[in-house]
């Protein structure tokens, strides 16, 4: 196979740092899952998942060795169901006409590190969207700059988490986006460098953790639209940690109640969020797990939160993201070289091949992945 990549990767990293890119803050604070196997579109990643102990009341000294409780581990599927391809065409001519202006090294490395921006900014919004349509619960309220006078919601999300058994251990992270984190700097308490006892933010606009947290921005965050249903009853009591949620009496409006919506129940303060929408006057809609953390009674009133921007507090077991290279046939493809390429922002690895043709080269940029929130107790929703 001719060595044609090697030459060209000073130029791809170099052109990488200089193509304008968008923050990207949801990708690097989840679980990459990027093995160097090649994989088939449709393919599955299983992780394994333990489910809650029986605690015995009692203690009975005895001879024999008791049997034990029986344990059931539960798996799940992880789908690298998403294709992100570009595809670079040169031609001799085209090559010869660049070459009179800014040189074909310059602008095939520009071209490359566009495409790993294109490819990494539709990744950050899968695993956003992911992100926030999987959230337990929610806090703040919609509409309102979370960060609009201060950081109190951050201790709001961290009581979230706490309440959902999340482990803080230094693995939790705050993405929100540019509003959000310019509300953040602008606030005098965090500029305040006597007080916080260094000059990041001031002088470099470093955004130190927050109650635990570490705070990212994200182009990808996502502006949710709130299903358009309204009148929607209990049909039937529902229980602490219930997560289905039998429901009437409701007009649609088209759209009803979307995935992702934040719902809420007469005398229940608790924002959760829909993982299942319905759009029909009645029917079950599925809560994320933990579910209700108060009963509810038959007849209560559902209401659906206003429109939001979905900022979102998570740990970094809770998310996965799978990326892989596309398995190849026997003996290879017509390609005549491939190299895998780190992107330095996302730290996501591409493939890069180059295919030859009829006067004509092509150079492909390729990867396969899949997005799973494992854990949806372990995020929560911070609304702006």
């Amino acid at each position: 196979m001719a060595n044609v990549l090697t030459d060209l990767a000073a130029d791809i990293y170099k052109a990488a740092d200089v193509v304008g890119r968008e923050l990207v803050g949801f990708i690097p604070s989840v679980t990459i899952n990027a093995g160097s196997e090649r994989a088939a579109q449709n393919d599955t990643v299983r992780s394994h998942f333990t489910r809650a102990s029986t605690v015995n009341t009692s203690y009975s000294p005895a001879m024999t060795i008791p049997e034990g409780d029986d344990q059931t581990v539960d798996n799940k599927t992880l789908t690298i169901n998403k294709a992100a391809n570009v595809q670079i065409p040169w031609t001799g001519e085209d090559i010869r006409h660049v070459n009179n202006g800014s040189g074909f090294e310059t602008i095939y490395g520009d071209q490359i590190a566009q495409a790993m921006r294109g490819i990494v900014n539709a990744i950050e919004v899968e695993v956003a969207t992911e992100a926030y349509t999987n959230a337990s619960r929610a806090v703040g309220t919609a509409g309102t700059n979370p960060f609009a006078s201060n950081f109190d919601i951050m201790a709001d999300a961290r009581k979230v988490l706490e309440d959902n058994g999340c482990p803080i251990d230094g693995r939790l992270t705050m993405v929100g986006n540019t509003a959000a984190t310019a509300a953040l700097r602008k606030l005098a308490t965090l500029q305040k460098a006597n007080e916080q006892g260094t000059d990041a933010l001031v002088r470099r606009g470093e955004l130190l953790d927050l109650q635990g947290l570490m705070i990212k921005g994200s182009a990808g965050v996502q502006s949710h639209t709130k299903g358009a249903g309204v009148g929607y009853d209990l049909n039937g009591a529902a229980a602490v940690g219930a997560t289905t949620i039998t429901l009437d009496g409701g007009t649609v409006n088209t759209t009803g109640i979307k995935a992702g919506d934040v719902v809420t129940f007469a005398g229940d303060s608790n924002k959760y969020v829909v993982g299942t929408g319905l759009t029909a006057v009645s029917g079950d809609i599925v809560l994320n797990n933990p579910g209700l953390v108060a009963a509810v009674a038959d007849t209560v009133e559902m209401t659906i939160g206003n429109t939001y921007t979905a900022n979102v507090a998570f740990h970094q077991a809770a998310i996965e993201l799978a990326a892989r290279a596309p398995e190849q046939p026997f003996g290879g493809d017509a390609a005549v070289d491939r190299m895998t390429v780190q992107d330095p922002l996302s730290g996501l690895v591409f493939e890069i091949a180059v295919y030859k043709g009829y006067g004509k080269t092509m150079i492909d940029v390729t990867t396969l992945y899949g997005v799973k929130a494992w854990k949806p107790d372990f995020i929560v929703g911070v609304l702006g």
